[in-house]
């Protein structure tokens, strides 16, 4: 049974990695937006596409480690070494397709996004062109984060990513301002941290001692994964961009405080995934040990922590009514607005924690079709009716978050039964929908 301080020692290097990212796009928007306000909306056009591509891919990750940390606690780190060389080839194959793919639609893109060719979406196909060429990068680095979890390290993923995002800081500060390149230097700098943390995870993964050579028919092993987590992915975008679309239509003011209290719970997504994360790696590995009653045991232990921490965060976020939008506005229109959604955003927090440890613990169980389907009859059946009638019958913000939060508590109950009806507790090297 893995003790709690194994749990943190897992968690918090992961939840470091996980914020990372948006520590680099926030540094990297400072640098941008001296250059002015057109080059800044250039790069939100085109950063917003890139990442919502790359969120497609992240089966890379959470694939890996379902298959990955079985063969791990079934004592054949070979075999899940192996899952890693694979997802890495797929990596590479995939990042080369994508390149080819958004050069070729980068243009049309975004005079779309921007409503034509404006000076904005000029200045976001400069940032696009450039910024494409780092997607083998990312998607190795991504598959990376899958076979090193798996192994229960998401230290050195911390490091490499940590040091590449701080010198592509730098970099990209020294070649907007000191090179004169403009939001160009921005994407060069993308480019290189993303080919150094590649490059240096690639090493990392030949120096394990396996061999290195590709099989199509294991590589044919990641494409379930990637069929059910990759329309996983595609219910949450889709319910998140209709809500953004729906706010705008009501106007600037709720589309401003929607924007609020959106960011506000991907903050706190991002700790309460760091949970998810070290519940995937130690139930994945418990499971393919055969030790069911552990993974079973931990999965409680798990669920309590996420319920716990996301209750931590309501009673914050709870006693900053008054003064958290205030952080983010001073207009007093949007922060009434923010007023609005604030209990639906307070009250979903200690299900959002439970909710996130369970997808750690069923991602662990390799239990993917089940999280495919139970998120997107969440988006179909719960989110989508209630938003779609917030736009006919004008319930306005409330009746966004009051569809967001129907999303969350349909994961939550079906959810829930899943975790007591336990087909998903299986133990052994296989995934629990391939010995199911």
């Amino acid at each position: 049974m893995p003790t709690d301080r194994e749990v943190l020692w897992l968690a918090i290097p992961a939840l470091g990695a996980l914020i990372a990212e948006p520590l680099y796009v926030l540094g990297d928007t400072a640098i941008i937006g001296h250059l002015g306000t057109v080059p800044l909306a250039g790069l939100a056009l085109a950063g917003l596409l890139l990442s919502e591509i790359f969120g497609f891919c992240t089966f890379l990750e959470y694939g890996t480690t379902a298959r990955a940390a079985r063969l791990y606690g079934a004592g054949r780190v070979d075999e899940a070494l192996d899952v890693g060389v694979q997802a890495t080839w797929l990596a590479l194959g995939l990042g080369v397709i994508l390149v080819i793919g958004i050069e070729i639609v980068a243009a049309p893109a975004m005079h779309a996004m921007a409503g034509g060719n404006t000076a904005a979406s000029v200045q976001a196909l400069r940032w696009m062109r450039i910024a494409a060429l780092g997607a083998p990068f990312v998607l190795v680095t991504a598959a990376a984060q899958g076979w090193m979890r798996a192994l229960q390290d998401t230290r050195t993923p911390l490091v490499v990513i940590g040091l590449a995002n701080l010198a592509s800081i730098a970099l990209s500060a020294t070649l907007v301002f000191g090179a004169g390149m403009g939001i160009r230097g921005s994407a060069v700098a993308n480019v290189v941290a993303q080919a150094a943390s590649g490059l240096v995870f690639l090493v990392l993964l030949s120096r394990r001692g396996v061999s290195l050579r590709p099989s199509l028919e294991r590589i044919r092993l990641q494409f379930a994964a990637a069929r059910d987590l990759t329309l996983r992915t595609a219910s949450f975008f889709i319910a998140f961009t209709v809500a953004a679309s729906v706010a705008a239509r009501i106007g600037d003011t709720t589309l401003a405080a929607h924007q609020i209290g959106a960011q506000i719970w991907t903050f706190c997504a991002l700790f309460l995934d760091s949970t998810a994360i070290a519940a995937q790696a130690l139930v994945g590995r418990l499971l393919g040990a055969g030790q069911v009653d552990a993974a079973l045991a931990l999965g409680r232990r798990l669920l309590w922590a996420g319920a716990l921490l996301g209750i931590a965060f309501a009673a914050v976020l709870a006693a900053g009514y008054a003064v958290i939008p205030r952080a983010f506005t001073s207009d007093p229109a949007v922060i009434d607005k923010a007023h609005v959604l604030w209990p639906f955003l307070v009250l979903m927090m200690p299900l959002n924690g439970w909710v996130f440890a369970l997808d750690g613990i069923l991602f662990g169980a390799g239990d993917l079709r089940f999280m495919r389907n139970v998120t997107a009859a969440a988006a179909v059946l719960g989110y989508l009716p209630i938003t779609l009638a917030t736009a006919g019958f004008g319930w306005g913000l409330a009746g966004i978050w009051m569809g967001i939060s129907a999303f969350i508590w349909i994961r939550s109950c079906v959810g829930f039964a899943r975790w007591r009806g336990r087909r998903w507790l299986i133990g052994g090297a296989r995934l629990a929908d391939e010995a199911a």
